[in-house]
């Protein structure tokens, strides 16, 4: 088993280094000047090599603006980004009828709630109302029943007594 784990260690540790190698190629393929460019570059020294890579910077200031007036110009400009035209805010809604504004603060029925939560309370009310209206009619049918038999009794009496 330990000799299985070796095995892939040793595996893994050679295609990195072959990814390595493969990358080095790359990088020197792009670092070789063409033949058209007018600066040939020698690297015979190591003091040389590194007076070339200070002056080949290329620096490229996105978000900062540097103080030192040979790095300004590696500034670049902000990308445009191109203008985005919404189609649905482009077309306005067609309105048919305009209505003015302050019409619609108030509500339209501004008691509905209060009817809502008294209504139980209005229902019972009224089937007392009814009743008291019931009791004061037969009250005053009695009244009436009974001022017509006096009525009628007297009558009689008078009708009575002449007779």
């Amino acid at each position: 088993m330990a000799t299985q784990k070796e095995d892939s260690i040793e595996q893994a540790a050679a295609a990195r280094r072959e990814r390595l190698r493969a990358l080095k190629a790359a990088q020197e393929l792009l670092n070789t000047p063409d033949d058209d460019s007018t600066q040939p570059r020698n690297k015979t020294n190591d003091d040389d090599e590194e007076v070339d890579e200070e002056n080949n910077q290329n620096m490229k200031f996105r978000n900062y603006v540097p103080h030192d007036k040979q790095l300004q110009e590696g500034k670049l400009a902000p990308p445009m980004l191109p203008k985005f035209e919404d189609p649905a805010a482009a077309e306005p809604p067609p309105s048919e009828k305009k209505e003015d504004p302050f019409l619609n603060i108030a509500p339209k029925k501004p008691n509905w709630d209060l009817r809502r939560d008294v209504q139980k309370k209005l229902d019972k009310l009224e089937r007392r109302t009814q009743k008291a209206i019931y009791k004061i009619m037969e009250e005053q049918e009695k009244e009436k029943q009974l001022t017509e038999a006096e009525a009628e009794a007297e009558d009689d009496r008078t009708n009575g007594v002449e007779d």
